[in-house]
This record gives C-alpha cells, sequence and structure tokens, in this order.
C-alpha cells in the first residue's frame, strides 16, 4: 500500500465536520477552475487527509458534484423562502422584482456550482443522485407555490395554467442567468433593464 493511501491524517476531524470540508474544499476548487480542476486525490490533498479519506463520504467524483449543486438548491431555496416572508413587510410585486434579480446575482457569484444545478455535467454526462433530484424537485415545487399563490393575488400573468406559467418564469429567469453566466451580456447596467423588462412581462402592471 501506498504510504499516501495508509498515512493518517495531518488533522484531525469528526465525522460531520470533514464532509463539510470537502464539500467546501471541493466549491472552491471548482470555482478556481471548473469541474476539471477537481479530483478525489487533489481534494484530498488540498484539505490534508488520507487519499481514501474523500471516500468516506462521497463514492466516486460525480456524487461529490451532486452534493455540491445540492448545497446550491439549499441556497436558492432559502432565498425564495425570505422573498416569501418579505411579502409581509413590501408589496408582492417589490418582493418578487427583488428576488429576480437577486438570483441572478446569486446564479453569477456561484456559477460553476450554478453550472452544477442545470448543466449538462450531472443531468446528461453524469448520474443525478437520488437526494439531489429531490432536492431539485421540491425547489421547483417552492417555486409552483409561489407562482400560484402570485395568480391567486392576481399579480402575475398565469394563462390557463399555473404549471405552464411557473416554467416559462423559470425558465425566463434561467435564461438570464446563463446569458449572464456565459459572458454574452458582461454590461450590468443592460442586464439589469433586460431583468426589469422580464419581471413586467411577468408581472400584471408592473
Amino acid at each position: 500500500m501506498k504510504p499516501t493511501d495508509s498515512a493518517p491524517s495531518s488533522r484531525n476531524y469528526h465525522h460531520g465536520d470533514l464532509y463539510q470540508s470537502l464539500l467546501l474544499m471541493a466549491t472552491e476548487m471548482i470555482t478556481e477552475g471548473g469541474t476539471e480542476n477537481l479530483s478525489m486525490r487533489k481534494l484530498a490533498d488540498r484539505v490534508g487527509v488520507s487519499r481514501t479519506a474523500p471516500y468516506h463520504h462521497f463514492k466516486d467524483k460525480n456524487v461529490l458534484l451532486c452534493a455540491i449543486a445540492e448545497q446550491g438548491f439549499e441556497r436558492v431555496e432559502k432565498l425564495l423562502l425570505e422573498a416569501r416572508t418579505q411579502e409581509k413587510a413590501v408589496s408582492l410585486t417589490a418582493a418578487f422584482t427583488e428576488y429576480v434579480h437577486t438570483y441572478i446575482e446569486l446564479a453569477h457569484q456561484h456559477r460553476e456550482q450554478y453550472d452544477l444545478m442545470f448543466g449538462r455535467e450531472i443531468w446528461r454526462n453524469g448520474t443525478p443522485t437520488a437526494s439531489l433530484q429531490n432536492r431539485s424537485r421540491q425547489h421547483f415545487k417552492s417555486w409552483l407555490n409561489w407562482i400560484e399563490h402570485l395568480s391567486d393575488q392576481n399579480v402575475i400573468h398565469s394563462g390557463d395554467s399555473t404549471l405552464r406559467t411557473a416554467q416559462v418564469c423559470w425558465a425566463t429567469l434561467h435564461g438570464l442567468c446563463r446569458l449572464l453566466n456565459d459572458g454574452i451580456y458582461t454590461e450590468q447596467s443592460h442586464l439589469k433593464e433586460m431583468v426589469d423588462t422580464a419581471v413586467n412581462m411577468m408581472l400584471k402592471d408592473a
């Protein structure tokens, strides 16, 4: 057995602490150089543990990438819940508008993670874990519930199908994120105007 495989960790971690440390470092590594910059061996070296240690938490790189994507869904779910809470202090229109702008900013700040959440790396070329699939479905369900609420309050254009409205609004939001993250639109002032226009198209009397 190679010394690097059997050597004790240079740091002492509790089980849960190591999981989070691996996840945080893996996210940092893909932010630095994309998913090609990440390997289980490099991750172990960066965290300072034996090269077998990451496999106690993640079966392989695909599972690790799914865990990173899942954390991204947790972040945007929290953002949506905060927007729903904000409804009590401001108008529904203001809460929705602020949410859309913040969502796009968040997607750009964490663009490598966002790519994992919605890109082909996992969903086409990899194998999404059951946990990630459940998390992504739950987030869309939360989004659909909000659109239904906005429709009930006569705030958003919903047509005959609230589900289709939720899907189209989500696709619009995602499309703006993609254009920004892929470098198609780099002028922030133009992007802000585009986001405002998109919101005005979605909402009644915005």
